[in-house]
């Protein structure tokens, strides 16, 4: 089954903090965004061990993909400065589409601004799909919103994404006669004290309205994907090598990041 990791390094950490993190998981594919560390720096650690890892190219200047795979089964659809469509072709599996962003945060865009980058999104998405024939689709990553936002549930002006499954599984709802696909989000079930991490991201702000933990980083699937899928194939990291990634029960920025890493087991 294989596994895929996402990590916003929020340009800090250290190359073999990845390679410890890709060998921890058993990664078959690490995605970075916010990534200051050259791709050779990363790929002599995440090959320290064994020589598994092949970097794979593309035209997205946030996001960097390393893979097990052979590289060419891990083809660029349609990407921009923050999101990246690939196809991922595996002998004797269906093909897969990954989609992977890195939208703006909330400090230099509003709220009104990310859903406008939330349609944009969905749109390239379902260009991909519609040109490829299918919708065995992943999306992961940094999306700088949290599982409740406007950019994330709504269906004309989001990404459409619901926290429940039987809702997801409908596959498209109609509205004002359009029809609009779902996503289904497992990550409504990481907030919360149920693991050390309350989210995958932490502010403390001094404003009336404070969340402290938010889940910005996220994996949504497509309901074709969900057919044996579990909540526990989607976990958020909070220890690399045994070295705790929070403190005082926050994500150290000062070890790694202040965002915390994902891993997805899927099997498609």
């Amino acid at each position: 089954m294989p596994n895929f990791v996402f990590w916003n390094l929020n340009r800090g950490g250290l190359p073999r903090s990845v390679g410890y993190l890709a060998l921890q998981q058993n990664a078959d594919l690490v995605i970075l965004a916010e990534c200051t560390m050259s791709v050779v720096e990363l790929l002599l650690e995440l090959n320290a061990e064994r020589p598994d890892y092949q970097f794979a190219p593309g035209n997205c200047e946030h996001l960097l993909f390393f893979t097990r795979f052979n590289s060419s089964f891990l083809t660029p659809r349609l990407e921009s400065q923050r999101v990246s469509i690939r196809s991922l072709d595996l002998p004797a599996r269906r093909p897969l589409l990954i989609a992977a962003a890195h939208l703006p945060s909330k400090q230099n865009y509003s709220d009104d601004s990310q859903i406008f980058e939330s349609v944009h999104l969905a749109r390239m998405i379902e260009d991909v799909e519609r040109t490829d024939g299918h919708q065995r689709t992943i999306l992961i990553g940094d999306l700088n919103m949290n599982p409740f936002e406007s950019g994330m549930v709504a269906a004309s002006g989001g990404l459409h994404a619901v926290m429940s499954r039987r809702v997801a599984a409908r596959h498209t709802r109609t509205v004002q006669r359009q029809q609009y696909s779902f996503f289904y989000n497992p990550m409504w079930c990481h907030f919360g004290d149920r693991t050390p991490a309350a989210g995958t991201f932490y502010y403390d702000s001094g404003e009336p309205l404070c969340y402290f933990w938010s889940i910005f980083d996220q994996v949504l699937l497509r309901p074709d994907l969900l057919h044996g899928f579990s909540h526990d194939q989607v976990r958020i990291v909070t220890e690399i090598a045994g070295v705790p990634l929070l403190k005082d029960g926050c994500p150290d920025k000062a070890l790694a990041s202040d965002h915390l890493p994902l891993v997805l087991q899927l099997d498609f």
